[in-house]
């Protein structure tokens, strides 16, 4: 069996034959692309294929990169109208490959990460799953936490404010260097946290290229649910737009991925209206979720960076990811200057 970095095969193999037979047997595996912070795996048995996913290597946040959590909420929502992989099996046995992992169903799909990848998209098409991709979060938001057995799965009460000191924590965790504006930023954001009006299940990353699509153009099934809490969903609706939008004035940012106005995506502005008609939402303070986002993203990446210096991570893709922490702070601080203040 092929050596691959996170996961030994054989040991693997050897736990399943006796925790979990059916899902044993002659054992390979390959990395999945673009994942940055949890790690997933494609691993084949015999004539099944199925998704393993494990934190990433070294330098593992407290509260972080948590799988019985993922486990638990795929789990939950598979009563839901949210699309989700089927979970198999989770273990939290750290022994066995190093570190606590999850099983779960592959789902046929295709992964928009790219501007190749949607360059194969007609207008139609683009519009098509743009549309689904928020009808989808509409769905997450909607979901009733108590009736899916996730009423303890996170505190509403204080959120936003313990979000901006846990990912404040964060960012002094896994900074080894300065970054421009990035006080600066957090501190407005805690001048003028905005009044939470709904709360509901949060994925924390949602955005297209966490999704697999199907052929009709149709969300097969959302994945890396490792920052999901209980929540503000407009904390969800920010960072969704900044992914959607990338940088202001960079079309170069990798942040958009492959969206762009080009290949026939709407714009965030309209797909907003979309979802406040959709859950009725009250979007007057969504530049400071925005706000929020860029903030956020910027933590999440001077975190890859931070263990790629360290050579901690598995993959490609990631020499660059530090350059983009900066531009992100200021993105932030922009659209913090656009916010109406009222609470």
């Amino acid at each position: 069996m092929k050596e691959i970095p996170g996961l030994d095969l054989e040991r693997l193999r050897t736990y399943l034959d006796t925790a979990a037979p059916h899902l044993s047997g002659d054992l390979s595996a390959t990395l999945a692309p673009g994942g940055r912070s949890n790690l997933t795996y494609f691993v084949h048995a015999s004539n099944t294929e199925y998704v393993l996913r494990r934190p990433p290597l070294g330098h593992v946040l407290t509260t972080a990169h948590d799988m019985g959590r993922e486990y638990r909420v795929i789990s939950a929502l598979s009563s839901s109208e949210v699309p989700v992989p089927k979970t198999l099996f989770l273990c939290e046995d750290e022994s066995v490959i190093g570190a606590p992992f999850y099983l779960m169903s592959k789902v046929e799909g295709t992964v928009f990460r790219t501007k190749q990848d949607t360059a194969l998209l007609s207008d139609a098409d683009a519009k098509r799953v743009s549309l689904d991709l928020i009808e989808t979060l509409a769905h997450l938001h909607k979901v009733d936490p108590d009736a899916v057995g996730l009423g303890q799965f996170g505190r509403v009460d204080g959120f936003l404010e313990r979000q901006l000191i846990r990912w404040q924590k964060q960012l002094s965790a896994s900074n080894s260097r300065e970054i421009s504006g990035a006080q600066e930023l957090a501190a407005k954001l805690g001048e003028s946290i905005p009044t939470t009006k709904s709360s509901g299940v949060l994925h924390g990353d949602f955005r297209l290229d966490n999704c697999l699509v199907n052929s009709h153009m149709q969300v097969a099934a959302v994945v890396d649910w490792e920052m999901s809490t209980l929540g503000d969903c407009l904390s969800d609706v920010g960072l969704f737009v900044v992914y959607w939008d990338g940088v202001p004035g960079r079309p170069d940012s990798p942040i958009s991925g492959g969206i762009t106005a080009e290949q026939g995506f709407p714009t965030a502005a309209e797909l907003l209206h979309h979802y406040s008609i959709a859950t009725g939402a009250d979007l007057e303070r969504v530049n400071w979720y925005t706000a929020f986002g860029f903030f956020k993203l910027a933590v999440i990446l001077e975190g890859i960076h931070f263990r790629y210096s360290k050579g901690q991570t598995v993959g490609s893709g990631f020499d660059e990811i530090g350059n983009w922490v900066e531009p992100l702070v200021g993105a932030g601080v922009d659209a913090l200057s656009k916010d109406d203040v009222r609470k």
